[in-house]
């Protein structure tokens, strides 16, 4: 008789979290594997592995962390599943790869980035140092205040003010053959 009594909670268990969490699960899974019918799927798995749990008689203290950290393994066994496909079947279903993937712009962008970063050293000398602890260390103002000694604000004002002589150089730069 105990055991039936066990069964019957477990099932009002089992549905209350189902009823409770079914939609904020299927929503986590579909963000961590953009794929709806995967994510229910890793769902549905989720409360069978807590169905099982239950009727061997664990005990669930945390509904919701329970669920989650379920719904996490599975997600991550999810990924660690080798998927290999093979060409010639992701052309049968639509596939066609990118053949002229232009870089050029990045390249672009990159190398505009680098001689940005030069012409830090052509700037007067009081926004040398915080323009590349900022830029070249990539430091936050809060960071860039502690090591010199300065305020937030103050640092800020730097930053800005570099800046600003920084895009003259550089504009000047590009004016020039």
């Amino acid at each position: 008789m105990n055991n039936v009594k066990q069964q019957i909670l477990s099932n009002a268990f089992l549905s209350l979290a189902y009823h409770d969490y079914e939609k904020a699960l299927n929503s986590y899974a579909y963000f961590k594997v953009s794929d709806h019918s995967l994510g229910e799927d890793l769902v549905q798995d989720t409360f069978m592995k807590m169905w099982n749990y239950l009727q061997k008689g664990g005990e669930v203290l945390q509904m919701k962390s329970f669920l989650y950290h379920i719904l996490n393994n599975l997600i991550i066994d999810n990924y660690r599943k080798n998927k290999s496909f093979s060409l010639d079947l992701l052309l049968d279903n639509g596939y066609e790869p990118n053949i002229n993937n232009d870089d050029s712009e990045k390249m672009l962008d990159f190398l505009d980035g680098e001689s940005a970063i030069k012409l830090i050293r052509k700037l007067p000398k009081k926004y040398i140092k915080i323009m590349q602890m900022k830029y070249e260390k990539n430091l936050s103002l809060s960071e860039i205040s502690k090591l010199t000694l300065t305020s937030n604000s103050t640092a800020a004002v730097q930053l800005h003010r570099g800046l600003d002589k920084l895009k003259i150089l550089y504009m000047n730069r590009t004016k020039q053959p």
